[in-house]
């Protein structure tokens, strides 16, 4: 036999071996089989939605199984494994045998095609096929096609990516045939590409900048504290209070200079006496100030009786009404003599007459 017809012929036993579990396993959900040659003999794995129906009460069936792959199909020393499909509805091969029994039992194509096609995609899948072909409506065949989600059509992928299944259901009007294409969830699909997100890169001179405001600070001296630790406001008056004086303006001038940490180990008779000097400098400044207000109010009556001295000197001397020698200008009283010709405050003193001083 020439290696051509060698593979047809393998070929060919595939197909009848498939065939025949399909019929033999059809009550147990049978979902494919996979077959290949070792060394010890054909491994063949059936896949199958109830794997004890397969098996059988002690074995009987996976062994009348074994015994028509010698005697039937003269295969090699076969050895028969059984797996069970934990998700049917992304099994090709089932949901083609289901959706055949839905058609024999009397159900519409259209309803049992899309009822399949909604279960698959509800699994999962990423893409569907349905094909029905046969004589759906009346006497002359014809083809409905339902399809959802990604498949692919031709090329490798199909045999990589794709599963198929097919069956056939026989009716009154004729044998209908399922068609089922699944794209299992998870594959990675050809041509599809995906964008990758890169972070915003951070600039280094924040960094260092922060840095050397850092090191500056750390290297910057510390300021001498003062005794000076409490401040309030009464009112619109800052007051402060020293270590040993009670609260007092802060406006007034301080004879003692702020003492060094150096100084802050003296005795607590040296603080007594630079108390008593405060106070007695306070004392002072306030006579002071009393005296300067006194000097200021004997000057100001000074002022007022001069100027009505001359007020009634002139009054009496003039022939002309007072009325007509005073007016206000710009809200200040202004008066003229007589024999002058100008305006003049009457807030300005007046020389007298005979006085030299």
């Amino acid at each position: 036999m020439g290696i051509e017809k060698k593979f047809v012929q393998d070929g060919l036993t595939k197909a009848r071996i498939n065939e025949y579990f399909t019929k033999q396993l059809e009550r147990a959900g049978y979902g494919g089989m996979l077959m290949t040659r070792t060394p010890l003999g054909t491994q063949i794995t059936l896949y199958a939605e109830k794997p004890g129906m397969v098996i059988g009460k002690g074995g009987k069936t996976i062994h009348r199984l074994t015994n028509d792959m010698i005697y039937v199909f003269s295969v090699d020393n076969p050895q028969i494994d059984v797996q069970e499909v934990k998700v049917p509805e992304l099994n090709a091969q089932m949901m083609a045998n289901r959706l055949a029994n839905a058609l024999e039992r009397g159900w519409y194509f259209r309803k049992a095609g899309h009822n399949m096609l909604r279960r698959i995609m509800d699994a999962g899948a990423l893409g569907c096929e349905i094909v029905i072909s046969g004589k759906l409506t009346g006497p002359r065949s014809k083809v409905s096609k339902i399809v959802d989600g990604y498949i692919k059509h031709a090329g490798k992928p199909v045999e990589e990516l794709v599963d198929t299944g097919f069956a056939t259901a026989v009716k009154k009007l004729g044998t209908i045939g399922c068609y089922v294409r699944i794209v299992h969830p998870g594959t990675e699909l050809p041509g599809k590409f995906y964008m990758i997100e890169t972070e915003a890169s951070v600039e280094p001179e924040v960094k260092e900048a922060k840095e050397g405001i850092k090191e500056v600070i750390e290297k910057a001296p510390e300021k001498e504290k003062t005794k000076m630790k409490n401040i309030r406001q009464v009112g619109s008056i800052w007051e402060h209070k020293h270590d040993d004086l009670d609260w007092h303006p802060m406006s007034v001038p301080h004879s003692i200079a702020v003492v060094s940490d150096a100084e802050k180990t003296t005795s607590t008779s040296d603080k007594a006496i630079d108390t008593e000097e405060v106070t007695q400098a306070v004392k002072v400044e306030e006579e002071e100030e009393s005296v300067d207000k006194e000097e200021k109010t004997d000057m100001e009556s000074v002022a007022e009786t001069a100027h009505n001295t001359t007020v009634e000197n002139t009054t009496s001397k003039s022939e002309v009404p007072e009325e007509e020698r005073i007016r206000e200008h710009n809200n200040v009283q202004e008066h003229k003599h007589d024999g002058y010709d100008y305006w003049h405050p009457l807030s300005r003193i007046h020389k007298i007459e005979g006085d030299d001083h």
